[in-house]
């Protein structure tokens, strides 16, 4: 005797409704930051990796750059870059193991949206590295770094550094999805972390051999820390602030687009 269609479609499960609201990313945030937590060593170098070099830019050649010691005012706004960029980092390795074990296949029969699981690894990773650039500007103060903003300079300060996070974090997450295991993203993310390096962040661009210049003056990093610059110090940025929130923008969106259609692409052949 079969079982007539109306029984078996009476007797199969509803579906699950998808959740509504920022319900799953909310979900995927806290997961983020439970591994970050687990992961301390990870979070502990994000942080000592940037003081260990503030301390040593200031200290060992901070005399020679600048005999006044006045050098720890113009390093730390680029310190605040390198730690934002090793804490950034991070995220591609977490992406690029999400799709190396298989998680996104069980994610996938759930009903969230897909580009919940990254937005979860990106809003943690902002969470984390605006709490390590807390304490390497506190640290900053410690060995003589002496703002002069005003407290709504502090505020534009916080809510700039945070649109820079986000987009680095964005294009790391992409990187993770680009990168065929953990190794390979960490390999692709260490690239862009010497960008500090061939910009005004360590030493002012007219210091560079000419041949150097246009590198460190076209790229973003440069109008970033001379923003950062010029609100924590008071310095007259020109129109640096202007190109500075058009490569954050541009990045963050670039960097969404890619992720996005890399998730579909990989996750969607898993």
């Amino acid at each position: 005797m079969t079982t007539a269609p109306a029984a078996v479609a009476a007797s199969a499960p509803a579906p699950r409704p998808r959740l509504r609201g920022l319900t799953a990313e909310s979900v995927f945030v806290g997961r983020s930051l439970r591994h970050s937590l687990r992961d301390g060593e990870s979070l502990l170098m994000a942080i000592m990796l940037p003081v260990m070099l503030m301390l040593m830019f200031t200290w060992v050649f901070g005399g020679a750059i600048d005999p006044s010691g006045a050098y720890v005012d113009y390093v730390v706004p680029g310190i605040i870059l390198t730690c934002a960029g090793f804490g950034a980092s991070s995220t591609a390795v977490y992406v690029a193991n999400d799709m190396r074990t298989g998680i996104i296949d069980r994610f996938r029969t759930m009903p969230v949206r897909s580009g919940a699981v990254l937005t979860g690894h990106v809003v943690a990773s902002l969470l984390r590295n605006l709490v390590a650039t807390a304490i390497v500007i506190g640290v900053g103060v410690l060995v003589g770094f002496r703002p002069t903003a005003t407290l709504g300079e502090w505020v534009l300060t916080a809510l700039f550094i945070g649109l820079y996070i986000l987009a680095i974090t964005y294009l790391f997450a992409a990187i993770g999805l680009a990168a065929g295991s953990p190794e390979g993203a960490n390999g692709y993310g260490f690239v862009l972390l010497f960008l500090p390096y061939l910009s005004s962040a360590f030493v002012p661009v007219p210091s560079m051999p000419s041949w150097l210049q246009p590198v460190a003056e076209f790229q973003p990093i440069t109008p970033i820390v001379e923003t950062i610059r010029a609100l924590l110090m008071g310095t007259d940025a020109g129109a640096q602030p202007f190109w500075a929130v058009v490569w954050c923008i541009g990045i963050l969106v670039a960097a969404a687009v890619w992720g996005a259609w890399l998730f579909r692409r990989k996750a969607g052949k898993r």
